[in-house]
């Protein structure tokens, strides 16, 4: 059988590259929803807003801090509301620990 017809059979049988991509990303997006709700519960109104829009301009580093404040929430290493201030100084460790990890030649 030729590719072709092995994408034929995978497209019948419900496994289309598409919809698997789909199914993924609905996956994805509802874990990073589930952190979210859990780590808002522990921030300031700043920080949530913070994070709002780091979310919008740096995808990725959001969802590493959204994901660290869910985290210490669920094993109680947070006490107190995370201010703005907490939260920058989250990106920055974040930050930097990206720089530590940079390739040289």
């Amino acid at each position: 059988m030729n590719g072709d017809g092995e994408a034929e059979i995978r497209e019948k049988q419900g496994f289309s590259g598409h919809q698997k991509s789909e199914r993924f990303f609905s996956e994805l997006t509802e874990q990073v929803l589930s952190l979210e709700k859990v780590a808002k519960t522990m921030m300031t109104r700043e920080a949530i807003s913070r994070y709002g829009n780091l979310k919008m301009a740096h995808t990725e580093t959001a969802i590493k801090a959204i994901a660290m404040i869910a985290q210490a929430v669920q094993t109680r290493q947070i006490k107190d509301k995370l201010t703005d201030e907490q939260f920058k100084e989250l990106l920055r460790e974040i930050q930097n620990n990206k720089k530590q990890f940079t390739y040289k030649k």
